[in-house]
This record gives C-alpha cells, structure tokens and sequence, in this order.
C-alpha cells in the first residue's frame, strides 16, 4: 500500500472513533465504478482547462471509504491526483489550482492562466482528507430563483463547479413532476386532473412544498417531458463523478380534485402560505394515517426508481413554512413514520433526508420536536440544519436527539444581492458543531435561496470541507484576491480587507453608516440573522435590535413607501465607499480580468444602493415639511442614482435582465408557452404572486430591470408626493 494511503487510512481511524459512527448510512456510496469515476473526473479537467492542458493531470480514483481524501504529486510536468472517488479528485484539482497556482474557477467566471511549468509537489506529496462523511448542496427553493430556466449547458458547467469544490450529496429535483404524473396516471388520474396541481416553471419549488399551487401554470406538457430529460443528464453526470443525488420523496401532497377518485380519502387543508386567494392556496394534505399515503409514496418511489434508479436517499418536507394542524406527539410521531415508511417500502434502504427550516417556527417546542425526529429509527434520517450560522437547532435539540445532521449555511434568502455574510460563524461555527457534546454533525453543506452573490463567502464556505482550524481572516481574503484576479495589487488587497471589515462581518456590528446618514451615532448589540417575516425570529437568534442581514428592504428595489422603512446598515459605510475607491485604482492592471469588473461593477452597485438611503430619506423629510423645492431636488438625486445604476449595471452581463428572459424564453416549444415562460419570470422578481403577494422578495439589480421597473415606480412615487405638496 502507498505511504500515503497508509497516513490517510491512520487519520480516518482516529477521526472516526472521536465521532458518532451512523453504519445505517455506509450504503450511501458512489454507484459508479472507479474506471468511470476516473474517467469522469478527467473528462472535467479537460473541459476546464482544455485537452491539451488537461493531459497534464492524472486522475486515479481507488475507491470510497467514510471520509474522502486526495494526494497530489507534481512533477513539474504531470500532476499525479489520486484519491478516494470522482469528487475528491475534482477537490483536489481544484485545491491545486488554488493553492498552488493561485487561480479561481466561480459562478462569475474563471481565472486559469495556469504557470509553466506547473507548480512541483514532491513525493509523497500532498494529502488532504474530509472532515465530515457529506457535503451537501442546495435549498429547495435554489433551483427555481437561480436555475429555472437551465439548460444542459448550464447544469453541466455547475456541476463540474459542485465537483471541485466537493459537493458529494447534491439535492437533484429537475423532472419530478414527470414522475408525479406517472405514479398519479397509475391510479387513475388524467392530466387535466393534474393542471393546477403543480405551480408555474419559476414557483415549482414552492407547489412542490405545498406553498401553494396553481400559480404561473398550467405547467405545459413540453416542460414537463423536457425537464425530464434533462434529470436524466443531470443524475448520470453527477453519478459518474461519484456523487450521491438526494431525489425527491412524497411528503403527502395531493391534488386538489383528489377526492373526486378516491372519496373516502382523509384529506385536509394545509393554511394559507402567502396571502394568495384560493385559486392558488391551501393545497391538499392527504391524512398520514390513510392507507393512501403509503401507496402513493411507495407507488411514486418505484416509479422514480424505474425512471432514474436511485441512491437511497430521499428529500421530503411536509410542513414547511406552515405548522402542523396538532403538536400532538402522537399525531407528529405517525406523520414522520408515514413519510418514512413510504419510501422504505419501495426501497427498503431508503434514508429521509429532512430540511430543518421548519423547526425555525415556535410551534417546535422540544416535546413535538422529539416526537418528530424519533418518529423514524435513528440513523434512516438526516437533517440539514438549514441556517446553521445564524441560527443553530441542534444546539436546542441535543444535536437532533440523536439524528445525524448537517451544518448548513444558508446565507440568501430570495437570490437577492445585497453584499454581506456572518465570516465569522462561518468561520468557527462547524468546527462548533463538531465538537459539541454528544454531536451527531455527519457534514458541511450549502443552502442558499439563491446563487450569484458574495461569491468570496462561498468560497470560503466550501473550504470547510477540509479546513482543519478555523482560519486567519486577513491571509484568507489576500490568498483570495491573488486567486481571483491572477497576481497581486496593494488596492485591491486592501479594498477586500475593507469589505472584510464591513459587509462580511455580519456578526459584530455597528450603524455607524446609517447614523451618519442620519446625523447621529449610534451602535447596536452583535446579533444573528433574521429569518423572513413568515417565520418571527426564535429566542435562538439572539436578534435584540431587529436587524436583518439579507436584503429585504433594500431602497433601489423596495416599493416606495411614505412609512420609513430604511434597510439594515451594521457597517460604516464611507469604509464600503473606500473598498470601491481601491478597486478603481486597482483597474489599470486587472481591467482585462472579468472577474475583477464583475467585482467592480459589484462593490459599486452596492455603494450605489447605500447612497440612496440619504436620497429617500431626504425625499420623505421634504414631503414631511411639504417643501416642493427640496423635494424636487432629493427626487431628482434619486432619480439619478437609479440613472447611475443602470448605466453601471449595464456594463457587465452578469447584471443583465435579458439573459433570465431569454433563457426562459428558450423553454416554450410554441408562442404562447415562450409567453407563459416569460410571465414567470417576470412575476417571480417583481410580485411574485398575482397581486404582489411576496412583493420584491426574488428583487434583482439588473439592467433593464432597473430602467423598465424600479426607475419608473420610484419616479410614479416621487410624482406623486409632488402633486400632493404643489396643491
């Protein structure tokens, strides 16, 4: 045996004896074999950095143990990358492409001039292992606010992403309705029977939860078989390199006519999510004693395992954002085994993998908790403890009372923009959840609402996976910039240990920026997140002053109110003002790297949005006083900050409206489901709802989304205030 798989097979003994060993889980490993992992793994190399390059790599791939592991020796000529499966040798690519090459592969774009000779790494080299079993990916909401409309292009690109930075337990949901429509078709159901049943291509996330239904649908038959085909691409990638895809489950969701076939079925109605009217609210929640739950469940698990195979894991969540109708311990304990059983019975070695978002909501105190997690044999669980860096459950839950769990961090809520992340938490709080008493933590993983944004923070997040301390602050973010930009700058250093400073310190904070715009100082406690309006803040978030750190509230995208409803500032501004400053002295060496424009064009538009607060305040002060002159002026001022950003935004073409449009577009087979399509994505990041029910919550800064929509409400507001003060 190779010296190195010696150290790595040592390591593994003694980090798994200090952890809580799960054999229930030891079934969920890579279902391809290590000749196609290799392969894979090398086919990613090649798209990244060409063939010719890439046949500088060599990937051997020996087999899956608990805990991944890579090593790397370079010669200067060949890179020699063996490690345990597809995705821990796309890891340790990417870790060397990092490390020692200084380079950057992001949503935004790649920076891969790779030196020659490539860097050297002598025997017997460099080895690297996992700190957890799983690194999991995704939010259920993910796939609507940032990948409807993807096509294979797209995921393919993203997944190799996943890869390296070693995603191993992806959430795969493209293409269930398909399914949902055949297991329903097999008892007895028609497709119109169906049409409401499901929401809109930009809201499935939302009818798949029980949300609501109905809403930007009827979905179109061609979107249905198209997505199918699609999750047939999407799952043969990600099981070729080695991942574990978490398929869909059935969580009790029926459609609203269900009673029509099946009359003596016990069904109720979930509450109103949303606000929306009930056309679209209040789906149908079958009993979880009803002998039709088990049927459907196992029915629909069968048929997606014909369709696609399986992996043995499976995501369902039967009361998100909506409590349960009893917090009966009784009644709790028999929805959970319901759930359960209908997957083992189709696959007997079926493990539930649950979102805990829902034990955000007061309704979980400690008793219905327990009830709701031992409702399934310990072990055939996992729980994604969804907003691990700012709110925390297994520290209130002796860590799941025994269900093995995953650190999360959630960050985004919405796929909105606002620069900001908690780096400290992120920093310390899994190496926390790993050493807390009794800890039954089995992974890292990400679950933002969407993507696109503070790409340093999930940079910085996916590095947990193998981070054996937490890290140095001030080193971390000037290895970055050397990454991302491919060299080093003094102002460019120093504007991210600005942004370091301001925005990614979400937990230690103060209003110093806002209290200038104000006219007064003034500091605020440390506190944590807090979770949108649906659900109030819990006694864990610590969240004494009411301050939210996404973006909700933000003045360029938020509807015009004469109630003062100015955002959350925990950061001196005139620091974030700075950071842009470095940047444009930094311009002249990286003006020819995209993704230091991107960067740029970011910082900018975030200072843009900060300067508008003293704009709208002005604006409601002169309404205020009913002085015309003053408010002429503060409207004009805004009015051409909205100019500003337009013009700013329009400048790189990851700010653009036009490619959400015309990649939703690109989905209808006819005009009118390209109309259909479009509608949806207009809707979602603007009312999302038919009357605004869950206004400005997806809100994006885009060109053309700015000029077509938030310039002109803004500008109908300011008018209006002009008319009510000239009369």
């Amino acid at each position: 045996m190779k010296s190195w798989m010696i150290a790595v097979c040592l390591v593994v003994v003694g980090h798994v004896s200090a952890m809580k060993d799960f054999p229930t889980l030891n079934h969920l490993r890579p279902s391809s074999s290590i000749a196609d992992q290799s392969l894979a793994a090398q086919q990613l190399i090649g798209r990244v950095l060409g063939v010719d390059l890439a046949s500088h790599f060599n990937v051997t791939v020996t087999g899956a143990k608990v805990l991944d592991s890579f090593n790397i020796i370079s010669d200067g000529n060949t890179v020699f990358i063996t490690a345990t499966t597809g995705v821990a040798a796309a890891m340790g690519f990417y870790y060397y492409l990092k490390v020692h090459c200084g380079r950057q592969f992001t949503w935004a774009g790649q920076q891969l001039n790779i030196p020659s000779p490539l860097p050297a790494i002598a025997q017997p080299g460099i080895t690297i292992m996992a700190n957890d079993r799983f690194r999991y990916y995704q939010n259920v909401c993910t796939v609507s606010y940032s990948m409807a409309w993807w096509d294979w292009s797209q995921w393919e690109q993203h997944i190799d992403w996943m890869a390296m930075n070693g995603i191993n337990l992806p959430l795969a949901f493209t293409g269930q309705e398909a399914v949902f429509q055949k297991t329903y078709m097999k008892l007895g159901f028609t497709a119109d029977d169906l049409k409401m049943h499901w929401g809109g291509p930009a809201f499935l996330a939302w009818s798949r939860m029980g949300n609501m239904h109905g809403w930007g649908g009827p979905l179109p038959q061609s979107w249905i078989d198209n997505q199918l085909a699609l999750q047939h691409q999407i799952l043969a990638r990600m099981r070729d390199l080695g991942m574990i895809p978490v398929l869909p489950g059935f969580s009790g969701l029926v459609p609203e006519n269900f009673t029509r076939l099946y009359p003596n079925a016990s069904v109720s109605r979930l509450s109103d999510w949303g606000g929306f009217n009930s056309s679209y609210c209040c789906t149908y929640l079958l009993d979880f004693e009803d002998p039709m739950f088990n049927k459907i469940g196992s029915t629909f698990i069968q048929t997606m395992q014909d369709e696609f195979g399986t992996d043995h894991i499976y995501n369902a969540d039967s009361f998100n954002e909506m409590d349960p109708k009893s917090s009966s311990p009784s009644y709790l304990k028999t929805a959970g085994s319901a759930v359960y059983n209908a997957m083992a019975t189709a696959d007997p070695q079926a493990i539930w993998l649950m979102q805990g978002w829902l034990f955000q909501s007061p309704f979980w105190t400690p008793e219905p908790t327990k009830a709701y997690l031992t409702s399934v044999p310990i072990g055939k669980m996992i729980v994604l403890d969804l907003i691990a860096e700012g709110s925390p459950i297994y520290v209130r839950t002796q860590s799941f009372y025994g269900q093995p769990f995953i650190w999360c961090m959630l960050h985004n809520f919405g796929g909105t923009m606002e620069l900001f992340g908690n780096i400290d938490a992120i920093n310390n709080g899994p190496f926390k959840g790993r050493q807390f008493t009794g800890s039954t933590m089995v992974g890292i993983g990400l679950t933002p609402e969407g993507i696109f944004q503070n790409e340093a923070i999930y940079e910085f997040m996916n590095e947990n996976a193998y981070a054996k301390s937490p890290r140095n602050l001030t080193e971390w973010f000037t290895n970055y910039t050397v990454q991302r930009y491919g060299g080093y700058h003094s102002d460019a250093d120093q504007a991210w240990q600005l942004l370091r400073q301001t925005v990614y310190r979400g937990s230690v904070r103060s209003t110093m920026g806002l209290a200038q715009l104000r006219g007064s100082a003034t500091s605020v406690p440390t506190l944590r997140p807090q979770l949108p309006a649906r659900y109030p803040p819990s006694s864990a978030l610590n969240n004494k002053d009411g301050l939210r750190d996404h973006s909700r509230g933000v003045i360029p995208t938020s509807r015009p109110s004469l109630k003062q409803h100015l955002p959350d500032v925990w950061y001196d501004t005139k620091l974030l003002y700075m950071a842009w400053k470095h940047m444009l002295n930094a311009a002249p060496k990286f003006s020819n790297n995209s993704l230091f424009r991107y960067d740029l064009v970011d910082i900018g538009r975030n200072s843009l949005q900060m300067l508008s607060i003293q704009y709208y305040t002005a604006i409601l002060a002169a309404y205020q006083n009913q002085s015309i002159d003053a408010l002429d002026k503060a409207g004009g001022a805004m009015m051409n900050i909205l100019s500003d950003l337009e013009l700013l935004l329009g400048s790189d073409p990851h700010f653009l409206l036009g490619p959400w449009i015309r990649d939703a577009r690109s989905w209808g087979v006819t005009a009118s489901e390209a109309d259909l399509m479009e509608y949806n994505a207009r809707n979602q990041v603007t009312l999302w709802g038919p009357t605004g029910e869950i206004r400005d919550y997806a809100a994006k800064q885009w060109a053309g989304l700015i000029s077509g929509y938030y310039a002109p409400r803004w500008g109908k507001f300011i008018g209006m205030l002009a008319l009510c003060v000239s009369q």
